[in-house]
């Protein structure tokens, strides 16, 4: 395991081979250590290779900065995931550009059942501390294993990453740098709150400083590890615009809260809003109704199989069973329960939703329809 994981790592060092051309190249070979093992003239070959990215992978250095990243996280004790991993978190995987491999230090489920990314300005106003706070507060209330995802950022990151301390809700900080370092350093105190009540992830390395580039790069990690993303404040250009545009291409749900048109940390939730980018929501109550989050808190029993009037196959009486059970469930997570192919597995479900039997929710969830 501990060779495979070096190849894992070291399929990140290779220049110009990013996320995307790293699972082309993988599937390509079919394992990791095979990409390594293979010969110049057949790597050069492969389409989108060539003979200068043959040469990269095939560089010793690659595989000595993979070794020394190896080093640094055992000693650490940080818990990389990799794009076949078993664990790796369902959403995210979806994501066309999600990284091949990420590092993970604390003890959250990145798989939880309700994720949600709160991220907005970093220059945040007494208005969107307010908002941050009470937001997080009644969500708390209501959904105690709610896992908050932002990016440990000045503003409204830190402030969504303490007030989830504060209301005892696992948080996760997305970083735009190695493991080996806090940035800003000012937060170092709540990181470390944090990796005993969630933790910090990264798809950087360690010794990759926290540049500009990173920043953006890093925001596909935070739409892409939620079920949702709601936009505290923000001007008319910042970074959480581009979160949101993020999980709006990865058809995720974006919230965002009004402000008045004069407010200038507000022009670009309002933008998000007039564009029908986001939903607009005043409260956790609006949000909860939103995704259908609402509907989980009604306790009325389901009518038994015998009550449906329709002549039901066996792989959707299979599907209302599993439903029937664990409440509500990802279309990924049921294909792979059911042993379903997702194209087939479409068919079915809509079959379902026309005769009034599931609900489709938010971010391609599925629940019994009360």
């Amino acid at each position: 395991m501990a060779n495979k994981l070096l190849y894992r790592i070291a399929l990140t060092m290779i220049k110009g081979i990013g996320d995307t051309l790293g699972r082309q190249l993988l599937q390509v070979m079919g394992d990791e250590e095979a990409v390594f093992t293979e010969k110049k003239h057949l790597l050069e070959t492969i389409p989108g290779i060539g003979s200068t990215l043959a040469a990269e992978i095939l560089h010793p250095e690659v595989l000595q900065r993979a070794e020394e990243e190896m080093a640094f996280i055992e000693k650490n004790k940080i818990i990389p995931y990799f794009i076949t991993d078993k664990n790796y978190p369902y959403r995210l995987k979806e994501c066309e550009d999600a990284p091949i491999l990420f590092y993970f230090k604390g003890n959250a489920d990145l798989n939880a059942p309700k994720v949600l990314s709160i991220v907005g300005t970093r220059h945040i106003t007494e208005y969107g501390k307010e908002q941050t706070e009470k937001l997080i507060k009644e969500l708390a209330f209501a959904y105690p294993g709610l896992l908050v995802v932002s990016g440990l950022a000045y503003g409204v990151d830190v402030h969504a990453h303490r007030n989830a301390l504060k209301f005892h809700l696992p948080t996760v900080g997305v970083l735009a740098h190695g493991l080996d370092r806090i940035y800003p350093p000012l937060h170092r105190k709540t990181a470390i709150d944090m990796l005993s009540s969630g933790g910090l992830l990264t798809d950087f390395p360690s010794k990759t400083n926290p540049d500009r580039p990173n920043f953006v790069k890093r925001n596909r990690i935070v739409a892409g590890l939620s079920d949702a993303t709601v936009i505290i404040e923000s001007a008319e250009k910042g970074g959480s615009l581009i979160t949101a545009d993020i999980a709006f291409s990865y058809s995720r749900d974006v919230y965002s809260f009004p402000g008045r048109v004069t407010d200038e940390r507000s022009a670009g939730c309002n933008a998000l809003i007039r564009q029908n980018k986001a939903g607009l929501i005043t409260s956790a109550s609006d949000l909860m109704e939103a995704l259908g989050w609402d509907e989980e808190k009604k306790q009325k029993a389901f009518p038994q199989q015998g009550c449906f009037c329709f002549d039901l196959s066996e792989d959707e009486n299979r599907l209302i069973s599993l439903l029937k059970e664990a409440e509500e469930m990802h279309i990924n997570q049921l294909a792979v329960t059911l042993h379903i192919p997702v194209y087939q597995l479409s068919p079915i479900l809509f079959e379902l939703e026309i005769k009034g039997i599931i609900r489709n929710l938010p971010g391609g969830r599925y629940k019994l329809q009360q």
